[in-house]
């Protein structure tokens, strides 16, 4: 039989050893909960695009499992050709397209968007916790201000054109919490991390220390 004393030793310890991370957990909990993924990413930053009819002569595809998708890019219609290779851009001569310029890819951000584009740099390293990992790159990078006066990012393809993502203050604060929450405070993406695991197992003999406690305890008082 495990004493008493023995699992309050247990118990005290361990709850103590993991609170802050329990906070942690609550606290990023609560803040997910009550703010909507979608402003989040940044979507109510961004006007809807009307559909528009395309009238061209469709590539001639060598392989079938490429993807062909039709959209334009400010006034150019072009068309992107997706494979296991990754996608390319054409337009509609079938010729490869170039990237946009600078002003081009501010012009996108005034047209798409309610925000104003400021300035617009060129990504083409990524780095460790980047507000754009996991993106292709290159990527324009335009300074934007809304309507608050707000400063958000908008990450721009250079040869698409497409908005590929949108970064506020409140998605950086989102991000934070989210790798305190998962214990990835650097990539802040991978849930499979050996702290996460730790700190999980320890909650869980915490938590049944505590109620293997409670009944003992509630047992020895009758």
């Amino acid at each position: 039989m495990i004493k008493n004393k023995t699992i309050r030793f247990v118990h005290k310890y361990i709850s103590f050893f993991i609170s802050l991370q329990l906070l942690l957990w609550t606290v990023s909990g609560i803040y997910f909960s009550f703010n909507k993924i979608e402003n989040v990413r940044g979507e109510q930053y961004v006007l809807p695009i009307k559909a528009k009819e395309f009238n061209i002569n469709p590539p001639d595809l060598k392989q079938a499992s490429e993807a062909v998708n039709y959209f334009y890019r400010l006034d150019q219609i072009i068309y992107s050709i997706k494979n296991s290779n990754g996608i390319r851009y054409y337009d509609q001569d079938h010729r490869p397209v170039k990237k946009i310029s600078f002003d081009q890819a501010k012009q996108i951000v005034n047209l798409r968007t309610t925000l104003k584009a400021l300035s617009v740099s060129l990504v083409n390293s990524s780095s460790s916790g980047s507000e754009y990992r996991g993106r292709q790159l290159p990527l324009y990078k335009v300074s934007a201000k809304s309507e608050s006066n707000s400063i958000i990012n908008v990450y721009v393809d250079p040869y698409s054109g497409n908005i590929s993502l949108i970064r506020s203050n409140q998605w950086r604060l989102w991000d934070f919490l989210w790798g305190l929450h998962i214990m990835d405070w650097i990539e802040r993406d991978n849930i499979d991390n050996y702290f996460l695991k730790f700190f999980s197992i320890l909650a869980l003999i915490s938590s049944i220390s505590g109620i293997i406690l409670f009944f003992k305890v509630k047992k020895k008082s009758f």
